[in-house]
Parts: C-alpha cells; structure tokens; sequence
C-alpha cells in the first residue's frame, strides 16, 4: 500500500488534534512495516511548557507517536478500521532509547516493524528518526481486543 494522507489516517486512529500524532503515511506493508512522519511545529501546544527556553519534544510523544504508527500498521494487517467494540491498546514498551532531542521544525520519520501476532498481541520495533539520524528505538507490545 502507497501513502495515506490525514483524512485516511484519522479513518484508522481515534485520536485527535492535539494528540493525532502522525501526519503521514509513506508507504505500508500490511503485516509487515510502516513508514510514517511526524512534522514538528513551533506551534504545538507541549512546548510552551517543555521547555519554554528551548523547546524539546517530550520523549513520551516520540513513543506515543510510534505506537500510533502501530496502530496503524495493526489495522491495515487486520483489514479493518477501528470498531466501537474493538480496542487496540499499548501495553508494554521495553528497550527505549533515546539519542537526540527532537526540536520544532525537525520531521519525524517514523518506522515501525511487525515482528510477530500471537492472539491479542502484538510485537513490533520501532525506531524514530530526523535527516536519517537516529532519535529513538523501542520495542513495543500491544493487544488489539474486543471491549467488554
């Protein structure tokens, strides 16, 4: 599958402005990879308290914008859009690194890889990089489940 543009994109996240994390979708390959980016504007609401001085993205948007990139990925694997019965949740991030500050103007290329599906959950690393320098890697777990 080629890009996916916002409006796509907000059709497989529930989440929203401020916190709909990815921008764009570069290329997917369901049950397998997803590249992604994240524009980092001056204008987004974290840095006016982080840090006012100098303006840092927090490393736990990093990791929530990768866990959207699995989201993502998750559901184009599935073939399916996000349900109101179905809740795809992360539930465990091991392994975080962080190697350079993420500031207002970078692009955030986003890479997520499926490494394996067993039930409910799901494994996949993940790494976030600007001007293909390393920023973050992670490994990540999450459950995708049927609300009770």
């Amino acid at each position: 599958m080629s890009e996916m543009l916002s409006e796509e994109i907000k059709r497989f996240l529930p989440h929203r402005y401020p916190f709909l994390l990815v921008d764009r979708v570069l290329e997917c390959a369901p049950g397998e990879t997803l590249t992604a980016i994240k524009n980092v504007s001056v204008n987004e609401p974290y840095f006016l308290g982080h840090f006012p001085q100098t303006a840092i993205m927090p490393g736990v948007l990093i990791i929530e914008a990768l866990a959207q990139a699995t989201g993502i990925l998750g559901f184009r694997t599935m073939s399916e859009t996000p349900r109101d019965d179905l809740l795809y949740m992360l539930v465990g991030v091991d392994d975080v690194r962080f190697k350079r500050q993420v500031i207002p103007g970078d692009q955030l290329t986003l890479k997520v890889k499926l490494e394996r599906r067993s039930r409910i959950i799901w494994k996949f690393t993940c790494e976030a990089s600007v001007d293909g320098e390393l920023v973050t890697t992670a490994n990540m777990l999450c459950a995708a489940t049927e609300k009770q």
